[in-house]
């Protein structure tokens, strides 16, 4: 298997804002969240998943900003890290909460969240399908109920962006919210066609059997660490910053699956595949060669229990060098012979005395430096490929010459590549 060196381009996907409320509540055996079942339809990536209520930010959101209690669209936006209009997505939130669940987070004029549970059922459906219609339609339930969203009661949780390579991305801001009192949640049968209180392990436990998308699942988890719903809603209330965490699509044993920030490939994958084609891998896979840039495939090889690598470094239409052959045994010289993207003049290692070519070598239009780390100065630690500020070391070396020489990147003789 090989990645081609250039692929083209993936067509640019619209990105569409979002924002969803996480509802919660205290069980008797501590914190549950409200689970919403989506209804199963064609070309929808989030078919049949348990989700929380949400969806796209409308253009009639910022028109809701004069009906909203307690915070302003300057804190909102501030909150946010955003330079104007933050107060769309808390509108949002509470709109879609209303339309997907049957909670609505709005006061009357006694300024005490509405009790939906004292009107009659059709009432309620009725105001559902009212807002539904979407437009100005929540502006002019507000207005004739003298209600007032109830933004104040959220607190910002989490950023997310849909991975590159999906067919619909969505840059979604999660809230969190205690459930209102007085209030049922109730599926709209449109959207969503099921509801569960659920403790996050419950959710998350396989035997329950939710489908689960890897936002929901991510966040499960961490709703999973609080006792409490105020211990949760505490933890959001006092975030100095919420992060972006965008997933990374990539291709492995298991299939295609988003790798997340912090799984040992994720760099790698954001490095080599940025627009999202799949190119990159979630785990090494012995007799893999891959493209890791014009200059670099990296080949992988079993040794005993261990997974080791080795690394063509050239230009096309040039010679390339070898860094680390391997153990040399039959099987893996005839895999790096079948793998070797051109000529190969020179065999490197990252051990072993100097090269008598000196400290640097061209190699098919680039350029492989020898650094020593400092407390072994006869040793050869590492080769920087200067174009790409790419290290090749040792899993164990981490010479003090790494910051003085502006490396960016490393390339282990075991797992992906990694920034410096």
């Amino acid at each position: 298997m090989s990645i081609p060196a250039n692929s083209p381009a993936a067509p640019v996907r619209p990105v569409r804002t979002a924002a969803t409320l996480i509802v919660l509540r205290d069980g008797p055996a501590g914190l549950e969240v409200l689970m919403l079942r989506r209804a199963e339809k064609e070309a929808d990536q989030n078919s049949g998943a348990a989700v929380f209520p949400g969806g796209t930010v409308d253009a009639s959101d910022r028109a809701l900003h004069g009906l909203c209690a307690g915070v302003d669209d300057v804190a909102a936006s501030l909150r946010l890290a955003m330079p104007a209009n933050g107060l769309d997505y808390y509108a949002a939130a509470v709109r879609e909460c209303f339309e997907e669940a049957g909670l609505l987070f709005a006061t009357g004029a006694d300024g005490r969240l509405v009790a939906l549970d004292g009107l009659p059922p059709a009432e309620v459906a009725g105001l559902r399908a009212t807002v539904e219609e979407g437009g100005d339609a929540m502006l002019r339930l507000c207005e004739r109920h003298g209600w007032r969203l109830a933004v104040d009661q959220l607190a910002y949780f989490s950023h997310w962006l849909t991975p590159p390579g999906m067919p619909r991305r969505f840059d979604t801001r999660f809230f969190v919210a205690l459930a209102p009192p007085a209030q049922s949640a109730r599926p709209d049968g449109r959207e969503t066609v099921e509801h569960l209180w659920l403790r996050p392990v419950e959710a998350l436990d396989p035997a329950r059997g939710l489908r689960l998308m890897n936002v929901q699942r991510r966040i499960l988890e961490q709703l999973a660490t609080f006792g409490t719903a105020l211990d949760c809603m505490a933890h959001a209330r006092g975030l100095d910053e919420v992060r972006l965490v965008m997933p990374r699509l990539a291709e492995g044993p298991g299939g295609r699956r988003p790798v997340n920030p912090g799984e040992p490939a994720y760099e790698e994958i954001s490095l080599i595949d940025p627009d999202g084609q799949c190119h990159g891998r979630y785990e090494l896979t012995p007799g893999l060669s891959m493209r890791l840039s014009a200059h670099v495939v990296r080949v992988t090889a079993r040794a005993g229990d261990l997974l080791v690598n080795s690394y063509f470094v050239g230009g096309e239409g040039g010679e390339w060098a070898l860094i680390d052959a391997g153990a040399g045994d039959e099987a893996h010289a005839a895999m790096l012979s079948a793998s070797a993207p051109g000529p190969v003049r020179w065999t490197l290692a990252l051990r072993g005395p100097a090269p008598s070519f000196g400290d640097r070598l061209a190699i098919g239009g680039c350029t492989l430096r020898v650094l020593r780390a400092a407390e072994a100065p006869d040793a050869v630690a590492c080769l920087l490929l200067e174009e790409e500020k790419l290290l090749f070391l040792r899993e164990a070396d981490q010479p003090s010459v790494l910051a003085a020489e502006g490396v960016e990147w490393l390339a282990p003789a075991s797992g992906f590549l990694r920034r410096a």
